[in-house]
């Protein structure tokens, strides 16, 4: 397996644009499926989670042509029906969003349960639900079988707020006959551009942005131009690599609506950055000192559905946390294993008491000492990265395709501004 060997303490300094979002693209290129023309996709993030998506659309009869090296013009007009590879669907959590165009454009799709990360019980209940009130049928054994004659529209509560839930109901009703009303839906940016390009192609929505979509179904869906938003996580890992070499870093090419709660829980963390147009900011010297509660109480940092504090930036929270001054509960809600890497970083130095499955405390600064380390999933093997980074001496990252699921030559942008590190096969 491919490891990362990273040479710790240098400051890095310079400019670095975001990919797009990997999960804008994901749910983008399944609805291609419902498009009767090509669709290109601007912005596309050159990961493996990508290229496995485009893998099994291609299985499927699409026809996919790469412009320039972000540019992607796919047309679906010979897709066929049929089972998509149970092997690609292990590799990404994002097969399951195959069901909603699929089920849409050929009445019926047998999937296996989707891959991706370990990071606990990640349900997909609410997909089933909601497809099953648009008028599927639904079997579940080792695969999950969808069969509809005729897709139609409902008033669907969402059991829970999930992003590809939402997705894959506002794709499905899209090509439904009639109205259909998603309420306590998703409203992650990604989710928004999905919804954005869904209109592009000709669909009729309310409420983009919002957690009640009002859909129109049953409009032809025709091809169109979109591209695909910054990753706002990618940003936002930028932005704690930033603080934990204490570098000056410009993020350019960035969308402020979707930074508010980023900046705001790094904010309280003692790491400030600026808003300069479409650029971010990131100063040397940060102050890195936690801001205690009134009364002197320790504060806490804990994530939430969209508008709140990304889950998937925790990861990247904790570290940074740990190199400032100050201690801090850091309450992951949604993910009952994403904190079990913490042992690495307590092996590397830090101060971190783990609670329980959701939650640690963590006191710094603490001086961080380079190892040996694993990926365990790309946030967290991201967060590990820059534990290496700021750390003395050098470390080996072991394991590194999680890593590079989610972020696209990273090893050599991070070369780019300075860092010293090298990628061994």
């Amino acid at each position: 397996m491919p490891s990362f060997i990273v040479e710790g303490g240098r400051a890095l300094q310079g400019s670095v644009r975001p990919a797009g979002n990997k999960n804008a693209a994901l749910p983008m290129l399944a609805a291609t499926l419902l498009a009767d023309g090509p669709v290109t996709l601007r912005n596309v993030p050159r990961i493996r989670d990508v290229e496995t998506m485009i893998e099994l659309l291609a299985a499927q009869g699409v026809q996919f042509n790469w412009t320039d090296d972000h540019t992607l013009i796919a047309d679906s007009k010979n897709a066929r029906a049929g089972d998509p590879d149970p092997a690609l669907c292990a590799k990404i959590r994002a097969s399951i969003l195959l069901a909603g165009p699929m089920l849409a454009r050929f009445g019926r799709v047998r999937l296996p349960p989707p891959g991706g990360d370990v990071i606990g019980r990640r349900r997909v209940d609410t997909h089933l639900l909601a497809l099953q009130r648009l008028g599927a049928e639904v079997n579940v054994g080792t695969t999950f079988d969808f069969e509809a004659k005729q897709l139609k529209g409902d008033d669907i509560f969402l059991d829970e707020a999930s992003v590809t839930g939402t997705e894959n109901a506002l794709m499905a009703a899209a090509a439904a006959q009639g109205r259909t009303i998603l309420r306590n839906a998703a409203s992650e940016p990604h989710v928004q551009d999905l919804a954005t390009m869904l209109v592009l192609m000709g669909a009729k929505i309310e409420g983009i942005g919002t957690n009640t979509l009002t859909i129109e179904g049953g409009a032809k869906l025709t091809g169109a131009d979109v591209t695909i938003g910054p990753d706002h996580i990618e940003i936002g890992s930028f932005l704690g690599l930033a603080a934990v070499t204490d570098s000056e870093i410009t993020i350019e090419g960035v969308r402020a609506t979707d930074l508010r709660a980023t900046l705001f829980g790094f904010e309280r963390l003692g790491v400030m950055a600026q808003l300069d147009g479409g650029s971010l900011v990131v100063r040397k010297g940060q102050p890195r000192r936690i801001s205690e509660d009134l009364g002197g109480h320790v504060p806490k940092l804990e994530d939430g559905i969209w508008p709140f504090f990304p889950a998937d930036l925790m990861s990247i929270a904790l570290v940074t946390a740990t190199q400032c001054e100050g201690t801090i509960l850091i309450h992951e809600k949604l993910f009952e294993s994403r904190l079990f890497f913490v042992d690495k970083l307590i092996g590397m130095g830090a101060r971190i008491v783990l609670c329980d499955p959701h939650r640690c405390v963590v006191s710094g600064p603490s001086r961080l000492r380079g190892g040996v380390v694993e990926s365990p999933d790309i946030r967290a093997g991201m967060a590990m990265l820059l534990a290496a980074l700021a750390a003395d001496g050098t470390s080996t990252i072991n394991n590194i395709g999680q890593i590079e699921r989610g972020y696209e030559k990273i090893h050599e942008r991070l070369k780019a501004l300075g860092a010293k590190i090298e990628r061994r096969d």
